[in-house]
């Protein structure tokens, strides 16, 4: 026994000097941390005049892309982020491997069938991108593989294959390809019989295209090769050099961008042209493609609408007549101009008409009230009309896959906080519904009866009130000490949905709380949501959501200490914003791809989109618009202040929101700043707005993200 004391003592006092060990390195570890010194960019002032007032920006040599010194100052950002979060690189790598671990890698969508034919997008264990087939006439034919992407992707950093366009004959199929991150798509084609791909590319395009019911030509859009604005559209002849493409329209007004597509009854070749807040259609007989394009309804200022057809007749989604919600209106397809315009389904001043989807029997209208959407069917002949049942106030809806005009066949998607995604196909006759695929968590560990959703409203400054969509573990408990990221969006109209994430699950089952703000820039109430946050509105949508934050503390959701805020590109904006007017609500914040050198951006009509965003921000070569802009522009309002620990993500390559604009704001801060909160900086080289292309990649920046909050939180594995 006393030898077994012995080495029992000798084994403590290893353990003991183990720990020891162990701790002196980790204090070291945080020690060299504290030590790293941030990245600091050269100031070199430039003087901006506009209206007679003078703005000096330190740091707009930035904007040179090919400038060695620029690339120098982004690797010193990422080497300090690599530095920097050193110590939570094993966690991140087990965040990703967590949320891979929630994904059915060998997973299928489900098929639908198009001109005789059965679609299936694929994935295969292992691999980050879809393989694209399909079956004839049934789904125990031979499949047929029309793209393999993960053999495509070889040799490239980024891969984005969009665009799908097969001919009406089944033999020949259109597509784009982006290998640089800028959405500059490459169109090509590929003969389906022989696997061969034509030897000539469509360069600078948006990627869609239209085939004519002749099976020889297609329409396409390009892009101006500065602004990146899609601004003519082509026709090419199959087996013709591209040189020898015709314009058949071009978009000169810089505010408008335009699209071509084929109606669903496949009778029409349409193009788009389209600014915020008018809209103007072209048609032509898709059996005629050598014909001229006739005009819908010319643009007028303000009028938006869209078009679907069927039978002998035009159906009119649109604002006209000051529907702000907008209706649905009907016209013959002979007599297309609004003064034939009749109403089918009037405006309705608490109800957002969002979408229509026409069958043979039956429309499908896309709507929204209170925040919630909804699906309503009716027949044509007035037999029937009626919603499709929710229960639920923190879900998402929305019509699916729907190519054929003559089925009872409704399908749509639902999910909501607590539910994964179904796919589910509706009887519109019958009133059955069959699940066609339900998303599944791997993983064992998922239970939807573990978790809870609620929808509060917040009351806004101004009286508004703000609703909030939480979604939680039921075992989570709700104080001052709670974790709770906030997540936005605001602008365009644009409404995030309360949907199912298996990402999230890694935040959810730590603890935190997720909540999605329905901020004013959004269209959860109505059109006039939207107006009531943009232009010379557009700082509501940043004190709705403070005063969401506030309510949340308020109500002892979580506390200062513990409160997160999250939003990109519109959102990025939003998230600078929030943090010069309110930096003590929040313990971090994380903004990705953010627009936030306003005013400098929306002066620079060079710059890809901006001409496209006066009706949006406005124009700021309008004195009252600059004033309004620079009032909240992120970049130009930041000052000597204590700010929140702060993560801020780009992509090199990005053509929406530029990399300098968070690179110049990032050096400013690091300028400006008063505290010793963390400010990390990554900028991918290799990708643009939407991050990392393959579906495993993009979950390790989100495992970067979710580290971040982590880590501030204290929370290691």
């Amino acid at each position: 026994s006393k030898i077994l004391n012995k080495m029992i003592k000798k084994l403590s006092v290893l353990i003991l000097t183990l720990i020891f060990a162990l701790a002196c390195k980790k204090d070291a570890q945080m020690k060299i941390i504290d030590k790293i010194p941030a990245p600091t960019a050269e100031k070199r002032p430039k003087t901006l005049e506009k209206h007679g007032d003078v703005r000096v920006d330190n740091y707009y040599w930035l904007n040179d892309k090919d400038n060695e010194e620029v690339i120098d100052y982004l690797e010193r950002e990422n080497d300090y982020y690599n530095k920097m979060t050193s110590d939570t690189k094993d966690f991140q790598e087990s965040l990703f491997e967590e949320m891979k671990g929630r994904i059915k890698e060998d997973d299928s969508s489900v098929p639908y069938k198009y001109n005789g034919y059965w679609y299936i997008t694929k994935y295969e264990i292992g691999k980050d991108y879809p393989v694209y087939t399909r079956k004839k006439d049934s789904l125990t034919a031979t499949e047929e593989v029309l793209f393999d992407c993960n053999k495509m992707a070889e040799g490239h950093s980024y891969f984005n294959l969009n665009g799908i366009n097969v001919s009406p004959d089944n033999k020949y199929v259109a597509f784009g390809l982006d290998t640089i991150s800028r959405r500059q798509y490459v169109i090509q084609i590929k003969n389906i019989e022989t696997g061969e791909v034509l030897p000539y590319k469509i360069e600078n395009t948006t990627g869609g295209s239209t085939w004519a019911n002749d099976n020889m030509t297609l329409f396409y859009t390009r892009k101006d090769d500065e602004t990146l604005r899609s601004d003519r559209v082509f026709k090419h002849f199959l087996n013709d050099n591209p040189k020898n493409d015709k314009e058949v329209f071009n978009e000169t007004d810089e505010t408008f961008s335009t699209f071509v597509y084929k109606s669903k009854s496949k009778k029409f070749i349409i193009i788009g042209s389209s600014s915020t807040l008018t809209s103007e259609y072209r048609v032509l007989n898709a059996n005629t493609p050598d014909g001229n394009f006739k005009v819908f309804q010319s643009r007028e200022r303000g009028l938006e609408y869209d078009i679907a057809h069927f039978e002998d007749k035009f159906y009119i989604v649109t604002n006209k007549d000051g529907a702000t919600n907008f209706k649905l209106m009907v016209t013959p397809e002979n007599k297309t101009s609004q003064d034939n315009w009749v109403d089918f389904i009037p405006h309705r001043e608490n109800v957002l008409l969002e979408d229509i989807e026409i069958f043979k029997d039956y429309l499908v209208v896309s709507e929204r009230e209170n925040g919630l959407s909804k699906i309503k069917i009716s027949r044509w002949d007035g037999a029937s009309s009626y919603y499709l049942p929710f229960d639920n106030e923190t879900y998402s809806v929305y019509t699916s896959v729907n190519v054929d005009f003559d089925t009872n066949i409704l399908r749509y998607g639902y999910n909501s906080f607590t539910t994964p995604s179904s796919t589910i196909d509706f009887n519109m006759e019958t009133k059955e519904k069959e699940v066609k695929k339900e998303q599944e968590v791997l993983g064992g560990q998922f239970d939807k009866n573990n978790y809870t959703s609620e929808r509060i409203w917040a009351t806004a400054r101004d009286g508004e009130k703000v609703a909030i969509s939480l979604v939680y573990r039921k075992d989570t408990k709700l104080n001052k000490k709670t974790p709770l990221l906030q997540y936005a969006y605001g602008s365009y109209g644009y409404t995030i949905s309360d949907g199912f994430s298996t990402t999230r699950l890694s935040l959810l089952d730590r603890g935190f709380v997720f909540a999605i703000a329905h901020i004013r820039g959004s269209e959860y109430l109505g059109r006039h949501w939207y107006e009531n946050g943009k232009l010379y509105k557009k700082m509501n949508t940043f004190t709705d959501f403070i005063d969401c934050s506030k309510h949340l503390i308020k109500e002892n959701y979580t506390s200062a200490d513990h409160l997160y805020a999250m939003g990109g590109s519109a959102g990025g904006l939003l998230m600078g914003a929030i943090m010069n007017l309110s930096p003590e609500t929040y313990n971090g914040v994380v903004a990705a791809v953010p627009f936030v050198d306003v005013v400098t951006t929306m002066l620079d009509d060079s710059i890809p989109l901006t001409t496209g965003e006066y009706d949006e921000w406005g124009n700021p070569n309008e004195k009252g618009y600059y004033d309004y802009m620079k009032s909240y522009s992120p970049y130009d309002n930041v000052v000597a202040q204590n700010y929140p620990n702060t993560f801020i993500i780009t992509g090199f390559h990005d053509s929406q929101v530029q990399y300098f604009e968070p690179a110049k704001w990032t050096a400013k801060l690091r300028e400006s700043k008063t505290d010793n909160n963390l400010l990390l900086f990554k900028c991918d080289m290799d990708s643009g707005h939407g991050g990392a292309s393959g579906r495993f990649e993009a979950l390790k920046e989100i495992a970067a993200e979710y580290a971040f909050m982590l880590n501030l939180e204290k929370i290691k594995e």
